[in-house]
């Protein structure tokens, strides 16, 4: 099984980007997983949608390929002003159910501070209908983000002992979601070409 880790923040280097190289090492050392991308957006450039579309085509192609070489994501969006970033739904604005479709994606949060709920309710709220990735009950809120997850052997303190257990449990759940999905695209119920579209 492969996964594909999107972390979403426009800057390079966030807090989004540690979080994900995290969850990438706790991924990886699953049973099952041969692969595990990082596609890091505030490194890939990508346009906004429906706009250059010659460069879009190119910087696109080279994500999708591994989404779709992927079975299950993670998606990390910082929390800005109580929302998710604004490159994040660009990004699911370019998915497709061919990329994405009835895959299984744990919604990460991030935050400086003790909020972080916001994108997780956004994103489960209009980021799936028509490219019809399957959102896990499970996710993740990384509070306190700057002082958490900065070594991946030794927690800090309680507080990162806690998130990293969280992580795990959220991680293994996503594990057997990918399992199962993997049968549900098996399936020949799965019809994209004339239900390509959510109502």
């Amino acid at each position: 099984m492969k996964y594909t880790i999107i972390p979403a923040s426009h800057r390079k280097g966030s807090n989004s980007f540690k979080t994900a190289q995290y969850i990438q090492k706790v991924i990886s050392k699953m049973d099952g997983v041969t692969d595990c991308y990082l596609i890091d957006l505030a490194e890939e450039s990508l346009p906004m949608w429906g706009e250059e579309k010659e460069r879009a085509q190119k910087v696109w192609g080279q994500i999708k390929n591994k989404l779709s070489d992927s079975s299950a994501l993670v998606a990390i969006s910082p929390e800005w002003g109580g929302m998710a970033t604004p490159i994040i739904k660009n990004f699911f604005l370019y998915c497709t159910n061919e990329h994405v479709g009835h895959k299984p994606c744990m919604i990460v949060s991030v935050s400086s501070g003790r909020s972080g709920s916001y994108p997780v309710s956004e994103l489960r709220a209009s980021s799936y209908k028509n490219n019809r990735i399957c959102y896990i009950p499970d996710h993740v809120i990384v509070r306190d983000v700057d002082n958490v997850l900065n070594d991946f052997e030794k927690p800090s303190s309680e507080n990162d002992l806690l998130i990293r257990d969280r992580i795990q449990y959220s991680c293994k759940v996503l594990n057997e979601y990918n399992k199962a999905f993997c049968l549900i695209r098996e399936s020949k119920v799965i019809d994209f070409k004339n239900y390509a579209n959510g109502m």
